[in-house]
């Protein structure tokens, strides 16, 4: 049976059927804090990740209603026009306007010790291209935002 299988696999490789690359998941984490600070101010994505793993621990004790964090990933240009946006999509939308193209990912809103991830596609993500991340909660986005850079 071994045999067969390891036939198998060189007649596909002969006849170019490859087996399925794996999808490589890149996983990145982040913390914010009662004081509306990131514990990072830059975010780097291999260029050979297919997906990454963001994830977002808010280490502060105050709830989601007082202090809540997010990660949105926007292209630079459009950061501070999104954030302002998510203030008015309010706090049912999480402070992320619903369905917006220029929104690459972002995680739920959530309170002291809690924690969120989001897993998104790098395929429209480009090598050296600009990419913001911010917190969209009310107030955040001006102190809590960093660079996510795809090398």
């Amino acid at each position: 049976m071994r045999k067969m299988l390891c036939l198998l696999g060189v007649v596909g490789v002969a006849l170019g059927f490859a087996a399925p690359a794996s999808a490589k998941t890149c996983e990145l984490t982040i913390t914010g804090n009662d004081q509306i600070q990131y514990n990072k101010s830059e975010l780097v994505v291999d260029s050979d990740c297919d997906e990454v793993k963001l994830t977002l621990e808010h280490v502060g004790q105050m709830s989601v209603d007082q202090m809540g964090h997010n990660v949105v990933v926007t292209e630079t240009g459009d950061y501070k026009a999104v954030a302002q946006d998510g203030m008015q999509a309010g706090k049912d939308q999480e402070y992320v306007p619903a369905d917006d193209d220029r929104v690459i990912a972002h995680t739920s809103l959530i309170g002291g010790g809690e924690t969120t991830s989001v897993r998104f596609d790098t395929s429209e993500l480009e090598a050296g291209g600009d990419y913001t991340f911010f917190c969209s909660f009310p107030g955040h986005y001006g102190i809590m935002n960093g660079k996510l850079v795809v090398e």
